[in-house]
């Protein structure tokens, strides 16, 4: 009989093996690898059937139906088109552009999620490439650089930052990540603009407008509800937050929260039908399925063997924060930031952290976000915007190419916030 460990790897290794197959078979998609991984996890009695359902965080599970929603309904509307061609449109040379929209994408994939605006960016990245002189390797770059570090900033910028934010035990975790990382990270995206500027010599050759924002628009009243409905949210998670930090009745459940807005909007837009339809059920479906995997392979002893040599337990302060970023940079290479997140939030916790060491939570949220620049691989927007680029444009972007001029985004990123997380602590 295989022993808890060896049944631990051999889900790992079907985890892993599918994520290394998905970059040669991109339609293969990764909910069903998770699913994969879920099955035999059970098949295996690493996780009991009757015990799997109390392993997964509908709190997680809510706040990603609710803001798939609301993104959904920006999307549709044209609102998030109408921000980033308005936005755009104030720059008026390609050195400017090129650090403005590193900026204005940081931003928006903040607070409608990374992927969301992977979804919606190509074609704004066609604009800005064709602006600064046909360099579309360039803006596609610059795209995919700029979502990761932007959505650093809050828990509505990724999965796993929701993911963090949830489970970590933080009394007030979207106002500690602004707090803590606003700065940092709209330093990282200027940083960035300018670093794509040198990397491919852009000068300050005129531009024209990129668009006409009133076109943007398709439907002025989903846009009206949308922001609304955006607004709502990010007013109550962060009026909640305070809430919480002040002692005073807060709401616990914060994944309820972004459901409950896009409840109240949902009966008064065009076709609720479509935005149903928008809602990522693939990515909810990888985090129910994910939450059981990882719990199987937690139940296994598995990881606890293989991060043992980590000082976590034995470190506090600062040394956490330095081995919490450098492990997340480094594993995160292995396998998706996602499920890294969830394995070693267990750990975390097992290794005696709590919801009051606010920056090492914040260190793994930030450095398994900022791995995502390393490859193409390392994150979903990256893989959603080059084939988006490839499909309809009819262009690649190699994956040393990728790597080459990401390895100095994510070292230069990653010691740019270092000190906001490092010193002073706590």
């Amino acid at each position: 009989m295989l022993s808890a460990e060896l049944k631990g790897l051999a889900v790992a290794a079907l985890l892993l093996a599918g994520l290394l197959v998905r970059g040669r078979y991109p339609h293969l998609p990764v909910w069903s690898i998770m699913m994969g991984s879920m099955f035999l996890s059970l098949a295996l009695g690493l996780v009991d059937v009757d015990e799997a359902v109390k392993y997964i965080d509908f709190d997680v599970v809510f706040f990603l139906i609710g803001m798939f929603a609301l993104v959904g309904l920006a999307e549709s509307s044209g609102l998030l088109d109408y921000i980033s061609s308005s936005t755009l449109a104030i720059f008026r040379d390609a050195r400017t552009l090129v650090i403005g929209s590193s900026l204005i994408i940081g931003l928006m994939a903040a607070f409608f999620v990374n992927d969301t605006v992977a979804l919606v960016g190509p074609p704004i990245a066609v604009l800005i490439g064709r602006a600064i002189g046909d360099k579309y390797e360039a803006s596609f770059l610059l795209l995919c650089y700029a979502i990761t570090v932007g959505s650093v900033m809050t828990p509505l910028g990724n999965p796993q930052n929701m993911l963090i934010a949830v489970q970590s035990g933080m009394t007030a975790p979207f106002l500690s990540f602004l707090i803590h990382l606003t700065l940092p990270t709209i330093i990282s995206l200027v940083i960035l603009g300018l670093y794509i500027v040198n990397v491919y010599k852009i000068g300050r050759k005129e531009v024209v407008a990129l668009g006409i924002p009133a076109e943007a628009i398709r439907s002025r009243r989903d846009a009206y509800i949308a922001m609304v409905g955006m607004a709502v949210t990010v007013a109550s998670l962060l009026v909640n937050d305070i809430f919480a930090a002040t002692g005073q009745p807060h709401i616990s459940s914060r994944g309820l929260i972004p459901f409950i807005a896009a409840a109240a909007v949902w009966p008064f837009v065009s076709n609720p039908r479509d935005i149903l339809g928008r809602v990522d059920f693939g990515t909810v479906l990888f985090f129910i399925s994910m939450f059981v995997t990882m719990q199987g392979i937690w139940n296994s002893g598995l990881l606890q063997q293989i991060l043992g040599f980590l000082p976590v337990n034995t470190f506090t302060g600062g040394n956490a924060v330095i081995v919490t970023a450098s492990t997340s940079l480094a594993i995160s290479q292995l396998i998706s930031n996602v499920p890294y997140a969830k394995l070693f939030i267990e750990y975390l916790r097992d290794a005696g952290v709590t919801g009051a060491d606010e920056k090492i939570w914040l260190s793994l949220a930030t450095y398994s976000t900022l791995a995502g620049n390393l490859t193409i691989l390392g994150a979903a927007s990256n893989i959603i915007v080059l084939e988006v680029l490839e499909k309809r444009y009819g262009r690649s972007i190699s994956f040393w190419r990728f790597l080459k001029v990401g390895l100095p985004t994510v070292a230069f990123t990653s010691l740019i916030y270092l000190p906001f997380l490092y010193i002073p602590y706590p």
